[in-house]
């Protein structure tokens, strides 16, 4: 298993330079018909001026995917990946269930 995260949506500037404001993610993993996902959203100040700033046309998912996991930081990547897979032993081995006794 292995956590995949992808960008879901992102906010920019409406000018030339079209700096991102907001990331949205999503991080999930799968093992057989068992999924865990997480989800969250990012905010950034745009500086065009910043050494290795990328235009927005030019951005990859892994590159903003790498911005995601810079800010959040090594310790909460790690959490985000635990809890995706506490989730997924979850769903194989319920701790509660629904129902009626009648």
């Amino acid at each position: 298993m292995a956590v995949t995260w992808t960008i879901t949506n992102m906010e920019y500037t409406n000018d030339s330079d079209k700096g991102v404001v907001h990331a949205a993610w999503s991080a999930s993993d799968s093992d057989g018909d068992h999924t865990g996902t997480v989800s969250g959203m990012e905010s950034y100040t745009p500086d065009s001026s910043a050494s290795g700033y990328i235009a927005f046309d030019a951005l990859t998912n892994a590159k903003v995917v790498s911005w995601i996991k810079s800010t959040l930081g090594a310790d909460e990547v790690t959490r985000v990946g635990e809890k995706i897979a506490a989730q997924i032993a979850e769903s194989k081995t319920p701790s509660t269930a629904w129902g009626k006794p009648f």
